[in-house]
């Protein structure tokens, strides 16, 4: 096999452990509550954690964490997760275990890392391969929380945990083995001039990713809520968040190959760039279709026709490929790792504001909540025809700088 598409798979194996190990806090809920003697409400604060600890991961980007070794970058990626999870069934009190979970977070900082590595192997297939490793996130959601079930079967909820750091190093000790190291870029005197926080492209570029990560950390809370106010069974409600997973990693897949066949036609930057619009809107609106036939459902309570809704929804995640090739497409070669743990900040800014916004919209009205979530892909399209009108920084500076 092509070390550069043997380096993709296995990138996506650590995707998948990486994400789908940190299942287990919510398979192993009734252990964790009686444990640190907590309700459910304190139980929650973990999980804003977590989703916190996701948006703040990317301005580690603009430190010297990630400068140097790319293989170091990723071991320190990997066990911001990994340390934590070993350390939750050891931690005193329930306070603890919430900042380890916003520590835990700082996982996500694996998706850009491997932006750049695959901006140093390929040119038009870089959404393929990107779509490729971002299904690991969705298929450690479905794999990690069918295995962790049996790891607290087998071990006790605290082996359970500790088991998954295992996996977790396992998985990096083999990609370690087949990977090739390279040193990310360090700025030179002329681009670190270069402030990519003061360009208007970048801001409009980050916001394109919003509305996705808006539904995307937002819809499976939402949808268990609102299943169990219908009177959906647990298992009607689990069925509709793996569906839902599985249709995101197949449409990462799927949309990345799309990606890879538009932007074979023009491998300059203006066509990279035009072919991740091109994926994204697409994305979009289907999606917007899929979230129209999921608001009907909801208010209906069809579980039929929610099932059926979120093979569409999941055309959501066909958006990240693009919107994770897009710095290194459009940004001068010196600056595009910084650029995108910065595009990263902005579009993951939806983690904080999404789920409680949605929440307090849902006390009013459940419809109001759905109409909100179902206009949010059109609002992606509106900044997307906004920004593919703009000049690239790369034709305004040059791409090495």
């Amino acid at each position: 096999m092509d070390k550069r598409w043997r380096s993709v798979l296995l990138d996506t194996l650590v995707m998948t452990a990486g994400f789908g190990t940190l299942t287990m806090m919510a398979v192993a809920k009734p252990d964790v509550m009686a444990h640190f003697g907590i309700d459910s409400a304190a139980y929650e604060w973990q999980h804003i954690a977590y989703v916190f600890g996701l948006f703040i991961a990317f301005l580690l980007g603009h430190t010297k964490i990630y400068e140097g070794s790319f293989k170091r970058s990723v071991a320190i990626a990997l066990s911001w997760a990994a340390v934590a999870q070993a350390l939750i069934p050891l931690a005193p009190n329930w306070q603890t275990v919430v900042f380890l979970r916003f520590i835990q977070g700082f996982v996500v900082t694996l998706v850009p890392l491997f932006s750049t590595q695959i901006a140093h192997f390929f040119v038009a297939e870089r959404p393929f391969a990107k779509g490729i490793i971002l299904s690991g996130i969705f298929w450690g959601g479905v794999f990690g929380s069918i295995s962790a079930k049996y790891a607290v079967e087998a071990f006790g909820w605290k082996g359970g945990f500790w088991s998954t750091v295992v996996i977790m190093y396992a998985v990096l000790a083999i990609w370690w083995l087949f990977i090739e190291d390279f040193e990310i870029i360090h700025m030179s005197e002329a681009s670190a001039k270069i402030n990519v926080w003061k360009m208007p492209f970048t801001w409009i570029l980050g916001l394109t990713f919003f509305p996705a990560l808006w539904i995307i950390f937002t819809i499976v809370g939402f949808s268990a809520s609102l299943g169990y106010e219908i009177g959906w069974t647990k298992e009607h409600v689990a069925t509709l968040s793996t569906s839902l997973n599985i249709s995101k990693a197949l449409w990462s897949i799927g949309m990345g190959y799309v990606g890879y066949l538009l932007s074979r036609k023009n491998p300059t930057a203006r066509g990279l760039f035009k072919a991740i619009v091109q994926v994204m809107i697409f994305s979009y609106a289907i999606a917007f279709i899929g979230l129209v036939i999921y608001a009907k459902a909801m208010l209906a309570g069809n579980y039929t026709m929610a099932l059926a809704s979120v093979v569409l929804i999941g055309a959501l995640q066909g958006t990240g490929p693009a919107f994770w090739t897009s710095a290194p497409a459009t940004y001068p070669k010196s600056i595009f790792p910084k650029a995108s743990f910065a595009l990263g900040l902005i579009s993951n800014s939806a983690n904080i504001i999404a789920p409680g916004l949605t929440d307090a919209l849902a006390r009013q009205s459940t419809a109001l909540a759905l109409g909100e979530l179902a206009i949010m892909p059109l609002l992606g399209i509106l900044t997307l025809v906004i920004v593919s009108r703009m000049k690239l920084p790369v034709e305004e500076l040059g791409d090495e700088v």
